[in-house]
């Protein structure tokens, strides 16, 4: 079956078997490695891409069921040369460890912010519950997204970056992710 999404701002497309999972057509089929497989049964929440506007986690999303939708991913939280707010606060706020599930982490925290730009830690660690992190404790990460929602997250937010720098701190952050 052909699938259509837009991807990360992109129309992109691709024939699939009617069984291949979201995860597995992003990262196989589109080239996007920055999702993650971890579990394949909804647990951890690595997979973690937004589907229309709303956090899902690909392992249990059929790629025919995406057909016509609209995919964000962690390649396209950055926007023209700028780290997005969440990045810069992971970066800042040492929000990451093995980076693993740091995808999955930063997406449903920019899907927070998005719809409520000043949450509590409740509500943050409420948003959080479904996604697993074997590292940091979820201090940092709680951190970071408090300091993109407020928009301290230092100088890096809305800071347009050279080319190269942009480049090497996204590929940085999408290294450890």
């Amino acid at each position: 079956m052909r699938v259509d999404v837009t991807i990360n701002g992109e129309p992109r497309s691709a024939e699939v078997e009617p069984r291949t999972l979201l995860v597995d057509f992003i990262r196989t089929h589109l080239g996007l490695t920055g999702t993650h497989v971890g579990c394949d049964t909804t647990s951890c929440g690595a997979c973690t891409v937004i589907l229309d506007g709303k956090p899902v986690k690909s392992c249990t999303v059929l790629a025919v069921q995406a057909h016509g939708s609209e995919l964000r991913t962690v390649e396209g939280l950055r926007q023209n040369g700028r780290l997005h707010p969440i990045q810069a606060a992971f970066k800042e706020h040492h929000g990451l460890q093995c980076g693993f599930c740091t995808p999955g982490m930063m997406l449903v925290g920019a899907a927070l912010l998005e719809k409520n730009p000043a949450p509590s830690e409740e509500e943050i660690r409420w948003e959080l519950s479904g996604n697993l992190c074997r590292c940091t404790g979820y201090m940092n990460i709680v951190e970071a997204i408090k300091a993109a929602g407020a928009g301290s997250a230092g100088d890096a937010v809305g800071e347009d970056l050279g080319a190269a720098e942009s480049v090497a701190a996204a590929e940085e952050m999408e290294a450890h992710a």
